[in-house]
Parts: C-alpha cells; structure tokens; sequence
C-alpha cells in the first residue's frame, strides 16, 4: 500500500477504530465475527439469515439496498461505517477485513511455515504482516483471487477479503509477474490412449515395397502430423488417406502402425473419437 496503514498504537482499539483508520488510508473495511466469517450488517442478514455465501465471489441473495456482508460490502465510506446498523455489526465483531482489491492490491496468504519458506526462495520481497500460522505478502497491485495456488497459498485481491493483522514490516514492492503466474494453471498435455483400430486385412507381406519402406512411410506420416501447425484435423485425414492407399490392401499396415500414427494425432490435440472418425473415413474413402 502507498497506503502507510497508519493505525493508531493503543493496546487494544476497538474494531470499529482500526476500520476508521484504516477507511482514511482508503482501505475499504468490513466486520468479521468469530471464525473470521463476515457480519450480515442488516437486520435481514443477520446470523447470514438471508442465505448469502460470504466466501464466494458474489454478495448473498437479500434484496438489501447495498450488499451487506461478503468483500462486497467493505467500504471507506465514515458515514457507512458509523451508521446504526454498521455499529451494531462492530460490536459483535471479533476483527478487522479489508477488501485488498480495493485498495489496489494483493495478498499472498502463506498459511505454514513451509509455505512462508517457498515464498522467501521464490517471490521478491514485500510487505509482510506475522498472521497466528504464517504470513501474508502484500504486493501494489491487483489480479484475480485464486485458492490453493499450491499447498498453503492463496492469493486475495479482487472480489476476495483478508483479515487485518497489522502494518507488518518491509517497504510494500509492485507486483510481481511470478505471482500472476502461480493463478495460471497449466494445461497438461493432452495423452495418447490406446484405441483398437481395424488394421486392413490382405496377404502379409506388401507384394511391392519392403519393410523398410513401411516404416520410413509411418515414420514420415508421424513426422507430417506432428509438425502441423494449422489445419490439424484435415491433415491427419489426408496422412491417413495416404497410408491406407499405399498400404491399406496389401495387409503389410498392422494395428501397431496405425496406433502410431493415432498416438501423433492425439498429441497435436486430436480427441480419439476424431482420429478413429478420420480412419474410418479414409476407409470408406478407399473402399477398404
């Protein structure tokens, strides 16, 4: 935060006065009783009566005339905070939230001791603030909020709230793009399956070529396929095409080759239904 956090340092201020604070440091606020679950702050909500997740990403279903509980709710607004209603909520409230993405930024909530030495190899330094089991970085700055970015670590900022700790120590850093990475789960390379696959019948040996010339044909097919770089799904049909013409009579292409090539269409993203529907349309084709 190029917001200094400047809370006051008496022993024990109420929550009401930390949320005063920090609403001048334009940090929007919100109560949390025990178990760190927002406050329903009218009258139809509370006890969350009215139904409403405050742990997702969208305020409850009351038809309140401002959303009441849930990061939605958090506010620098005084007069908001100091309302009948909203005093009532802070009596009851057992800590501070603040809405990070509201304040422009983000914080990455290490939740053990292991988590906390990931980040100190991994992340650049920070604003850190000490939380009861690790500790929350907190970097200038938004990006979407994402749980369970790895074992112990969360990132809060958007749509999302953190438990007020404290200022922390350290001089608060931009954030950094290894983080927007860690939201960004990687799509894992699609896996060849095993499909049966009609290998064409005929009289064994190819009455026209050699072995090796089968294999330097399959090993050029895989290689076609394989280096597609647009129009995958018509190249895989016209690599099967040329194949079965070659080799689709004479009973010399076994369900091992045509397996092979199956294995390089599925690894440019091909599903096993298009490549067994490819085949199969090749045959026809051929008349096989």
């Amino acid at each position: 935060m190029t917001h200094a956090f400047p809370i006051g340092r008496d022993a024990r201020p109420t929550p009401l006065a930390v949320a005063l604070q920090l609403a001048a440091a334009n940090v929007p606020v919100l109560p949390l009783r025990a178990g760190k679950l927002p406050l329903g702050n009218c009258r139809d909500c509370a006890e969350l009566a009215c139904g409403g997740r405050p742990n997702m990403k969208t305020p409850g279903t009351c038809a309140c005339p401002r959303p009441c509980h849930g990061w939605a709710a958090a506010t620098t607004d005084p007069a908001v905070l100091c309302s009948s209603t909203w005093v009532a909520a802070w009596r009851q409230a057992e800590a501070v939230a603040y809405h990070p993405g509201g304040a422009g930024l983000t914080v990455v909530d290490l939740d053990h001791a292991d988590a906390v030495e990931w980040a100190r190899r991994t992340l650049p330094p920070t604003r850190t603030v000490q939380t009861t089991r690790g500790e929350h970085w907190i970097y200038q700055g938004t990006m979407a909020s994402v749980n369970g970015v790895r074992e112990g670590v969360d990132i809060k900022s958007t749509m999302s709230y953190a438990r007020w700790r404290g200022c922390g120590t350290g001089t608060m850093t931009a954030l950094p793009p290894v983080v927007g990475t860690l939201a960004v789960k990687p799509t894992p390379a699609p896996q060849p399956r095993a499909v049966p696959v009609p290998a064409p019948t005929g009289g064994g040996q190819c009455p026209h070529r050699s072995p090796a010339f089968l294999e330097r044909g399959i090993a050029m097919a895989e290689q076609r396929i394989t280096e597609a770089q647009s129009a995958v799904h018509h190249t895989v049909y016209r690599t099967f095409l040329a194949v079965l013409s070659a080799h689709g009579r004479c009973g010399c292409l076994t369900e091992a080759h045509a397996s092979r090539l199956f294995a390089a269409a599925q690894s440019k993203g091909e599903s096993p239904r298009h490549c067994a529907d490819a085949w199969s349309n090749a045959r026809t084709t051929l008349g096989l």
